[in-house]
């Protein structure tokens, strides 16, 4: 159809859009544009999951156990401490889902349309068919749309038909039959604008598009797991294994020394499944939840779980300059003309009338004026600034837009780095044409003195170039500004230029950046700008944010042509990965430097916001899109976003990074030195031919009590002061490498010594009956392992400036805990379930006392850096950060 038969049969007005009201009649009407969600995960599936585990079915294996031997009590004393398991694991999870939804909701996509009129971004759920739907470069299209406009408009559909080419789109009409990936004058729901600018109708909305029918007949995929999870995953089958040899050893020892069969049998089961770290997936899960809440907190959305472990190892940021180092915020504050430079004071006219600039920077523009700078503007921030600019001497955009009416558009080229626009004017066209000043510079033949135009010779050219580079030089963005009159509407917009003038606009820097780069620098993160800018531009912005020192290094854009085709040789790839600022650099080029120090070794994160900077942020370690200003591309291939474009909240992001890769293998470390020493304690003293220290169903009640909620309070933490302080660790680290593992065993075996001598004394120095021995041996252990957490500690700071010793929930843990012990041994009936004679005075006076070796010892062994990780490249690099190219 053509645009005029789609507008009736829409019932839409192709220049003004629908009403509110209309608008409002259709979402009833057609229902909101959404697709179906599939819900991946109900309550009920939460909960199925915690059941669907081989530590479950080991624990199920033994109630049923006890069961069958009759023994009714103990049977449904582990029948409770699954349950209470359970629930715990279902809670955190629950918890984690919900914290995914909630996340989603803060990064909701919202549209350009025009309504009444005016146009507004309103949420994607509430567009309509016959809503005017503006596009442009980066958007991700919300709905099936028939174009009413295009200029250089196209869009990738891979989404829909597979092929990654970008299909150029128009305005004409198509055969009614014709494929979708032929159909020009369509854009479609979930595709993504690459390049120009245009306006359509919508069609179809919700399950009704394209992408909602093929999605009705397919099955939504499963979420990923992370990496982390894996690695988590891995390390627990390898202990159930681990374990379960260790009891079949034991209990095969314990019946060669002739305890009864069935007792080792239910104590060597108990054991197994007690000393492996069930908890450890509920803790990890807890701790990534509440480390993407804090990160969210600090706006910065995650969007998968690999990210929040990948940000502590990051060891390079490549960062963009506008909006992110700086405010975005810009404005005019010098104009250069071919004779003189006129000051823009903001609220006050210039004394002199360059109106010719200013007018030329007010037609080339896609901005929304609005009603000034708080009056509803959007657009590019630059192009904002050249409104306000021309409003100050008293240049009206409506009625400029009334006397030179727009009939063509030329969408910003980023290849040429320029953009046109062609209005009517008189009986010809006049073509208005703004971008980088050099390029701008290239494409004139002849310069507008104010009166009459003149050659650009090489002199004048030369002069340019100077004033250019002192203009840069001060950390100002230039916009060169240049027009033609042509009898045509059709012809070339770049060639034959009457060059203008330079618009010379500030961007303050945030006043947060400096002190960024500062903790950036001293955690061994190296900062890497990348730009478009003029390359005296972004040097002087680097100096004042500390990036590079006095003398930072730049290389232009220029440059590298042998990177982007992959001839450079070693030396210059050596040059160029040495580098602080890389500017005029192109997107495309982005995705090469991304690969470049890849492969140099470091971990990388990257900025971007626009459509083609979509690949290197996929390509990236870290993604990281901007919330305010990137385009929905940008945002989809990301991992992380950041709502307020702050270059800072990198770095706190970075931090919490670190604080919860720091947090997993703290709990991991005493999760497992606690299940080692219950192994240890049980299997040496059966293996000497002593009674069993510990009973089936008390090393449970030590497994839940003990175990899970310091491990909680651990994840929990809030980090060690000085997490940043230190070099990124090596990203193929595992979470428990062979210094952990030699903290493992030594932590397991000074509690193990601790309790097996509780138990020897409180059988030979006390003289306590077997059953009261029993009862010291587990209060020994109980409480070793709750000193246990202390022990966890870095070395870097004193006992009592830890973090674990300043965390709140340590002690809260340690509190309940102690709690729990105590009324184990008080009440009558625990205490008959558990087997737990009171041991009198003297014993409960021993257990404490023994109780604390294990914390005295394994704090003299963190005093000496026993557990130190070995220095690796990484630090002998810090505090810089740099690493070389191979």
């Amino acid at each position: 159809m053509p645009v005029s038969g789609i507008a009736r049969s829409l019932g839409a007005d192709i220049l003004r859009g629908l009403s509110d009201d209309e608008a409002r009649k259709r979402l009833a009407s057609f229902g909101p544009n959404r697709l179906r969600v599939h819900r991946r995960k109900r309550w009920q599936d939460i909960l199925g999951h915690q059941f669907r585990s081989m530590l479950v079915w080991l624990l199920a294996g033994a109630a049923g156990f006890s069961f069958l031997l009759g023994d009714l009590v103990e049977g449904g004393a582990i029948l409770a401490v699954l349950a209470i398991n359970a629930a715990i694991g279902f809670g955190t999870e629950l918890r984690a889902v919900r914290s995914m939804v909630s996340l989603r909701r803060i990064a909701q996509v919202r549209t350009l349309v025009r309504r009444d009129g005016r146009n507004r971004k309103v949420d994607a759920g509430k567009v309509v068919p016959g809503d005017l739907v503006i596009l442009e470069a980066g958007d991700i299209v919300t709905a099936d749309l028939r174009l009413v406009r295009a200029s250089n408009l196209e869009s990738n559909e891979s989404v829909l038909t597979g092929e990654p080419v970008p299909v150029a789109k128009a305005t004409d009409p198509v055969a009614a039959d014709a494929p979708v990936g032929d159909r020009v004058g369509m854009v479609f729901k979930g595709t993504a604008i690459t390049k120009g600018t245009g306006e359509g109708l919508v069609t179809a909305t919700g399950m009704a598009t394209e992408i909602g029918r093929i999605s009705a007949l397919t099955e939504a995929a499963g979420e990923a797991e992370s990496l982390l999870e894996r690695r988590l995953d891995r390390l627990a089958h390898r202990l159930v294994w681990l374990m379960l040899a260790l009891a079949v050893a034991m209990v095969a020892g314990g019946v060669a020394h002739g305890h009864p069969v069935t007792d080792m049998i239910k104590t060597g089961v108990a054991l197994a499944v007690a000393a492996v770290p069930e908890g450890l997936p509920v803790v990890a899960t807890l701790c990534l939840a509440r480390g993407m809440w804090r990160m969210a907190a600090r706006n910065a959305v995650i969007r998968n779980l690999a990210s929040v472990e990948t940000l502590g190892a990051t060891t390079v940021i490549l960062t963009d300059k506008t909006g992110t180092l700086t405010e975005n915020e810009m404005t005019v504050v010098r104009l250069l003309l071919p004779e003189s430079g006129v000051s823009v004071i903001p609220g006050r006219a210039p004394e002199e009338g360059p109106e010719l600039a200013f007018r030329l920077g007010a037609l080339c523009t896609t901005a929304e004026p609005g009603d000034g700078r708080s009056g509803g503007q959007s657009g590019d921030p630059m192009e904002l600034a050249l409104l306000d600019a021309a409003r100050q001497v008293g240049i009206d955009r409506s009625a400029l837009a009334d006397r030179y009416p727009e009939v063509r558009e030329h969408a910003f080229d980023p290849v040429q780095k320029m953009m046109a626009t062609v209005h009517r004017d008189g009986d010809g066209y006049l073509y208005a044409v703004k971008g980088a000043p050099e390029h701008v510079l290239a494409a004139a033949d002849c310069e507008w003195d104010g009166r009459a135009t003149r050659p650009l010779d090489k002199a004048r050219r030369s002069d340019w170039a100077r004033r250019q580079t002192e203009a840069a030089a001060g950390g100002l963005r230039l916009i060169g500004l240049a027009m033609k009159r042509a009898a045509t509407a059709t012809e070339p917009p770049y060639t034959g230029l009457t060059f203008v003038g330079i618009a010379c606009l500030r961007d303050p820097l945030r006043a947060d950046v400096p002190g960024a780069i500062r903790a950036s620098q001293r955690a061994g993160v190296r900062v890497v700008m990348l730009t478009g800018d003029h390359a005296d531009t972004a040097a002087a912005i680097a100096r004042d944010a500390g990036i590079g020192g006095d003398e930072p290094r730049v290389v232009e854009g220029h440059a590298l042509g042998a990177l982007d085709a992959g001839t450079a040789e070693e030396s210059a790839l050596r040059r160029i990965a040495d580098a602080d600022i890389f500017a005029r650099v192109a997107p495309e080029t982005k995705l090469s430097l991304v690969k470049l120090f890849q492969d140099a070794g470091h971990v990388v994160a990257m900025t971007g916001d626009g459509v083609n900077d979509a690949p290197a942020l996929r390509k990236a370690h870290i993604g990281i899109a901007m919330g305010r200003r990137g385009t929905d591309v940008a945002r989809e291939a990301a991992d992380m976003i950041l709502k307020d474009d702050a270059f800072a909240t990198i770095i706190l992001a970075m931090h919490q990074g670190r604080v919860i890769f720091d947090n997993i293998r703290r709990f991991v470390i005493y999760l497992m030195s606690c299940n080692v020493s219950e192994i240890l304690v049980v299997g040496i003293a059966v293996g000497a031919g002593l009674p069993p220290p510990l009973l089936p169903l008390q090393i449970l009640f030590l497994n839940l009590v003990t175990d899970v909620f310091p491990a909680f309070a651990l994840g929990l933490g809030r980090g060690d002061a000085g997490v940043m302080q230190r070099p990124p660790r090596d990203p193929a680290e595992p979470v428990v490498g062979r210094p952990e593992w030699v903290r493992i065993a030594l932590l397991g075996i000074i509690i193990t010594a601790a309790t097996l001598g509780a138990f020897w004394l409180a059988l030979g120095r006390l003289a306590l009956p077997g059953d009261q021995a029993i009862t010291v041996a587990f209060l020994t252990l109980a409480l070793a392992q709750l000193w246990n957490v202390f022990n966890v500690r870095t070395g870097r700071s004193g006992f009592l400036q830890s973090d674990v010793a300043r965390n709140p929930f340590v002690w809260a843990a340690i509190a309940l805990c102690t709690g729990l012990l105590a009324v184990a041994l008080a009440l009558p009936e625990l205490a008959l379930v558990l087997d737990l004679p009171h041991p009198g005075k003297a014993g409960l006076i021993l257990a404490f006392g023994m109780s604390l070796v294990p914390l005295a010892l394994g704090q003299g062994l963190v005093a000496l850096g026993v557990y130190d990780r070995p220095g690796r490249a990484s630090d002998r690099d810090h505090p810089g950060g740099r690493r070389r190219a191979a």
